[in-house]
């Protein structure tokens, strides 16, 4: 049998090499028998609950039947389970287990990962990404007891139901939905082939806005992409933006919990520039106040927001399960990742690429700018911050003497800055004086090592990359 290891919120593999039906069912079991136990556990936030799991799908390969057998198990171990009967953004499942009582629930996806890949993603019990303990207490379970064999005499364990609708109606909640609904916005939506398609459509339907889906085909090879809201993803769905323009083009990951955007006429906007973008709304039109917690790979930009504006800051190592805890604390405002992962106290702990668009045409509505005209007064009060990332091939087994070698032999400037602090806590991160910053970070999934770099100028980023590329080599 395929050894099993789960990653930072449950369990990535290639499809029909490690990802099988058999495995998919091993792991199944294995969580079943996981929640059973912590049921039974008096210190376990789930004590005492009903047997009730919420499981959802993406658009992927076979994605469909890997939840039809992840649904059996359930029941077949004596779970009341909710499928969802097509394809469902992840934040819909999210929010479903926390407002449905649910003890726990599975998105079968990979989100932005390659074609190949399909992931079992765990969401626990408050509605966000289930955390390294969870994740390891499934694992002790593998392999304890065999999957059932059928579920028996009880097919009315599994109960299918549109998760989407509350979803919908809570995230309209969240923003002045009125506001929207007239201002007349042309809204494009690149879904990147993902589950989102369709999504603003009728977020947006009745109302005075225009909305037009982009690579929206359902297509398990995602266009030739990964599906995943980076800049050099948006070759397909700028030149329809430049042949038709709108105001914004809002762009999903493959499971629709990731944000990114274009401006109107196709020109790629950064995932740091959308964060920036978002807490400068959420504290200047909105009025909110609070804690902000940015993953440390996050834009310097945030840094200068929440000095100028005496919010707190909170930094935390990368991966959202990090800042979920953080906005489940009292006086949290908003959390957001370098990956397009935002999330905002009041919801759900989890990142959500839906409500983030919502949020981000609220502000167009309400300042009836341009969005590269609010990014360009963002930069005049608070300097340029101009970012990028390269991901390179890099073997799995070289990268713990990479890490080591960074951190023990680091540049002695970066550009003309000198080296102010080395960042060890998830790869290496090298910070100037002056904010540049350079880091390497391995992925979590992949063989890929990932070199991100934040500079006043485009070009100044491009020799960053060029030296961490450099530093590769050496």
């Amino acid at each position: 049998m395929s050894r099993i290891k789960f990653g930072t919120d449950g369990w990535r593999a290639v499809i029909a090499e490690d990802f099988t039906f058999a495995n998919v069912a091993r792991v199944a079991q294995a969580t079943a028998g996981f929640w059973q136990s912590e049921i039974r556990n008096p210190k376990s936030g789930i004590f005492g609950r009903a047997p009730k799991v919420v499981v959802g799908y993406d658009r992927r390969f076979l994605s469909d039947r890997f939840a039809q057998i992840t649904a059996g198990v359930f029941a077949g171990n004596g779970f009341q389970v909710i499928l969802t009967p097509e394809p469902t953004p992840t934040p819909s499942v999210s929010f479903a287990v926390k407002h449905l009582g649910a003890v726990g629930g599975v998105m079968i996806t990979a989100s932005h990962n390659p074609p190949i890949f399909n992931g079992f993603k765990l969401k626990s019990h408050f509605g966000g990404s289930s955390g390294p303990e969870e994740c390891q207490g499934v694992e002790s379970f593998l392999d304890t007891s065999a999957p059932p064999l059928a579920i028996g005499n009880r097919p009315s364990a599994i109960s299918v139901q549109d998760l989407r609708p509350a979803h919908f109606a809570a995230i309209k909640k969240l923003v002045n939905f009125k506001l929207i609904a007239k201002s007349k916005l042309r809204v494009a939506h690149d879904a990147l082939f993902g589950v989102g398609a369709g999504v603003f459509e009728t977020l947006l339907a009745r109302t005075s806005c225009r909305v037009t889906t982009l690579n929206g085909a359902h297509d398990v090879l995602f266009g030739g992409i990964s599906p995943e809201p980076l800049p050099k993803n948006y070759v397909l769905g700028g030149r329809q933006l430049r042949r038709h323009p709108h105001d914004i083009c809002l762009v999903t990951d493959g499971d629709a919990d990731r944000i990114g955007a274009m401006d109107g006429r196709g020109r790629s906007m950064t995932n740091q520039q959308v964060i920036a973008l978002l807490l400068h709304h959420l504290v200047r039109n909105r009025g909110g106040g609070g804690v902000v917690t940015k993953t440390f790979n996050t834009t310097a930009m945030v840094d200068k927001m929440c000095a100028a504006w005496n919010l707190p800051l909170t930094e935390v190592g990368i991966g959202f399960r990090f800042i979920a805890p953080e906005l489940m604390k009292p006086g949290a405002l908003f959390g957001a990742e370098e990956s397009g992962s935002v999330g905002f106290a009041g919801h759900i702990p989890e990142r959500d690429g839906l409500a983030a668009g919502l949020f981000l045409l609220e502000m167009l509505a309400l300042e009836k700018k341009s969005v590269n005209r609010i990014y360009a007064n963002l930069e005049k009060e608070f300097g340029p911050h101009r970012y990028a990332r390269y991901d390179a091939h890099y073997p799995l087994e070289k990268r713990a003497g990479l890490m080591a070698s960074l951190q023990a032999r680091p540049p002695g400037k970066l550009l003309r800055s000198s080296l102010a602090q080395v960042d060890a806590r998830d790869g290496v991160k090298f910070v100037a004086a002056d904010s540049t910053w350079l880091m390497l970070r391995g992925s979590g999934t992949e063989p890929v090592l990932r070199i991100y770099a934040e500079a006043r100028s485009d070009a100044e980023v491009q020799k960053l990359l060029q030296l961490g590329r450099s530093l590769l080599a050496n």
